[in-house]
């Protein structure tokens, strides 16, 4: 039995069968179809960026394969199962082509998915993205929870208690351990993929790298390189009002974020 879930922004998601796998995705909105793919964090909820996002799009987000309200499939062994996944999750949704986002952990899977799917794009855009070699500042497995917090979010944690709300406390401590146990799944050794360096030439989609900062979680310089390596992709920065963004600039600044993220995808739904 658990608690009812009545922190901020937490909704029912609603689910769909992808192979036997009940899979949870939220989705808001109407548009040009969108699809986000989350990090290693602020699960279970439909966030303010996403609202914002769901304004002017068919904003889809689901939930990895264990992570959030989506069981851990025993078939779940690296990012080459979660590509698989979601192109038989895009079809379940009769989702033929669509634009791509993706943030830190999720921006690696939308980089591994474009890799090999990238016909299915109209656009990708790479939020903070993981995944490229000496990318990590510090060992995501190696660190106290308040660690975590502390670079996540500039030491500014405090800022933003309604992002933080969840589950009563053990319960909370079981679901974080759970999705650790499928990030370590998916990253353990390595802590990066070798192979993206060369793959990802192999990206036809219009793409944009959007950086912040100041992030205090991976390397600037490494994740520059995506820019670098994606044939045409754009960089760009999402700047900080009040204060530098951090690793999680859909929290600091989601309005601004959203209306960046939203101009190239009408750019691209033009051309």
């Amino acid at each position: 039995m658990t608690s009812p879930r009545k922190w901020a922004f937490y909704t029912e998601p609603q689910k769909i069968d992808v192979g036997g796998l009940s899979v949870a995705y939220r989705r808001k909105g109407s548009g040009a179809p969108t699809v986000y793919f989350h990090g290693a964090g602020l699960t279970r909820r439909w966030l303010p960026f996403y609202d914002e996002l769901s304004k002017t799009f068919d904003l889809i987000v689901p939930e990895h394969p264990g992570f959030g309200d989506t069981p851990r499939p025993d078939w779940l062994e690296g990012f080459d199962d979660i590509a698989i996944h979601y192109d038989h999750l895009f079809d379940e949704l009769g989702l033929r082509t669509f634009h791509l986002i993706g943030h830190s952990l999720g921006g690696w899977m939308a980089a591994h998915f474009a890799i090999f799917f990238s016909h299915r794009l109209r656009s990708l855009q790479l939020i903070t993205p993981a995944g490229l070699r000496g990318s990590l500042l510090h060992d995501p497995f190696r660190q106290s929870g308040e660690e975590a917090l502390e670079r996540v979010f500039n030491g500014h944690a405090d800022a933003y208690p309604e992002y933080l709300e969840e589950d009563e406390r053990v319960e909370q401590l079981v679901h974080d351990y759970g999705e650790l146990t499928t990030q370590a799944r998916l990253m353990w050794n390595p802590r990066y993929d070798v192979r993206l360096e060369h793959r990802l030439a192999r990206i036809k989609a219009p793409t944009r790298v959007i950086l912040a900062d100041e992030d205090r979680v991976l390397n600037e310089a490494v994740m520059r390189r995506y820019a670098d390596l994606i044939p045409g992709a754009e960089l760009e920065y999402i700047r900080g009002g009040d204060r530098p963004t951090s690793h999680v600039p859909y929290v600091q600044e989601p309005v601004a974020l959203a209306n960046l993220v939203s101009g190239f995808i009408k750019r691209n739904e033009k051309a």
